[in-house]
């Protein structure tokens, strides 16, 4: 029982830096957006307003890693909590559970990724509007 346990607690621990790692990144991307919000409004070239994609669709993508790997190493904690303890291996390869999991991309576009980061590519297209309409008069 002692191997599986050790077994779980390190497949629990991979999925709580990736948590914590997605924690992360969601406020980098707030930051450096909104940093680049402030440098496009006091610019001469309200057009550095476009730069903010960039970091937004980034984090979006690696977000959308994190996400995928987290489900990746759940479907592994699953798969190592049924194991009798004469099987328990302490692999932490999760390559077989791929087939039987969703993609990357469907991790990107689940519906908590999809609100925070649609959002935050939402605000930016506001933002844009604003300023360059504001450059523009």
């Amino acid at each position: 029982m002692e191997n599986k346990r050790a077994h779980l607690e390190m497949i629990q621990g991979v999925v709580n830096r990736l948590a914590q790692d997605s924690f992360l990144l969601k406020g980098w991307s707030v930051v450096l957006v909104s940093a680049l919000f402030a440098l496009a409004a006091n610019s001469s070239s309200q057009y550095i307003v476009y730069l903010a994609y960039f970091p937004a669709i980034a984090f979006w993508i690696l977000d959308g890693y994190f996400l995928w790997q987290e489900r990746l190493f759940r479907a592994l904690y699953d798969k190592v909590r049924v194991l009798n303890e004469d099987d328990v291996d302490f692999s932490m390869d999760t390559s077989k559970l791929r087939v039987e999991n969703k993609t990357w991309c469907d991790a990107m576009l689940s519906n908590t990724l999809l609100i925070f980061h649609g959002t935050v590519i939402g605000s930016i297209v506001v933002v844009m509007v604003i300023i360059l309409n504001r450059g523009g008069s």
